[in-house]
């Protein structure tokens, strides 16, 4: 009796190992996100990205802001998410995509938040395109995490009545860490 394998063994390597290939392929390379920032190894340690998430919180919070705070890498993956009493359910959406959002498209426009990011945006002919891209949100609320020229990560915040009130909260929170990321210049992998 012969079974299915034995009457075409070569054909099913060869279906396997296609398949193998082709699996292959589609997970070498950079991602999107990491082709859009320098690659030098560096990160952001995750003590920096949670204080930085504490202090924007802190800072909403202060002001009588509900919000949510999410940090992502360079990877686009978010590493904290901070999501504050009382903050309405859209808020952790809404400050992911600004953190996604600086982090993938900063870079190429040459800008550090999410505000003037969207400003620039606004006035080019790609701006509408640029809008319908999967967890990309043009609004203010997102700052990049950087050292010197270096993007790091992104911090983003959502939920408090404007998009400029959520980005002065963001910036408290990488004012809050700045100069220690500043110092991650002079370490080399």
């Amino acid at each position: 009796m012969r079974t299915r394998f034995s009457q075409a063994p070569t054909s099913w390597a060869a279906s396997t190992a296609g398949a193998l290939a082709a699996a292959a392929l589609l997970t070498w390379g950079p991602t999107p996100a990491q082709a859009q920032v320098q690659l030098s190894g560096r990160s952001l340690p995750l003590a920096l990205a949670t204080e930085a998430a504490q202090e924007a919180l802190r800072s909403c919070e202060t002001s009588g802001y509900r919000v949510s705070v999410s940090v992502v890498d360079t990877s686009g993956l978010e590493r904290v998410l901070l999501r504050g009493d009382a903050s309405t359910v859209h808020t952790r959406e809404t400050a992911f995509k600004k953190a996604y959002t600086i982090v993938t498209l900063g870079p190429i426009f040459g800008q550090t938040s999410t505000g003037a990011l969207t400003e620039r945006i606004s006035k080019t002919p790609t701006g509408p395109a640029l809008a319908t891209v999967s967890q990309v949100i043009l609004l203010a609320g997102g700052v990049a995490l950087r050292a010197g020229d270096e993007t790091l990560a992104a911090l983003g915040v959502g939920g408090a009545p404007g998009g400029a009130l959520d980005e002065q909260c963001a910036q408290a929170g990488a004012a809050k860490v700045q100069q220690r990321l500043d110092a991650l210049r002079a370490v080399r992998p």
